[in-house]
């Protein structure tokens, strides 16, 4: 007679089933640590944008001399390559959390 689907008994489903509550409870406090964090990026120094590590947009700070009247399309060039940076940043952090997490529920069914 087969017991529980061939895992040995009731005792280590519920030690299966702690250790997947555990690992959703550090899952979750790494991804409110990650909404906390900030990330700046930057083009040349010139211009800074902050997000959060939920990707929004807090911040922008432009040096005055890359005010150009002249040439707005580079200062909106700089503004985007600043974004794109921090973009990248927290993309790289959240990778960095949550990545391990992704691994272990592969193939868990979770």
């Amino acid at each position: 007679m087969a017991k529980y689907g061939g895992y040995g008994g009731g005792g280590n489903m519920q030690a299966l089933i702690r250790q997947a509550q555990k690992m959703q409870e550090e899952m979750q406090k790494a991804q409110e640590s990650l909404k906390s964090m900030e990330f700046v990026g930057s083009a040349q120094g010139l211009v800074e944008v902050t997000l959060t590590g939920e990707k929004t947009l807090v911040g922008v700070k432009i040096k005055p001399e890359v005010v150009d009247p002249e040439d707005v399309e580079m200062l909106e060039d700089l503004i985007k390559a600043a974004f794109e940076d921090a973009y990248e940043k927290v993309e790289e952090k959240t990778e960095e959390v949550m990545g391990p997490y992704a691994s272990m529920l592969k193939g868990t069914g979770f």
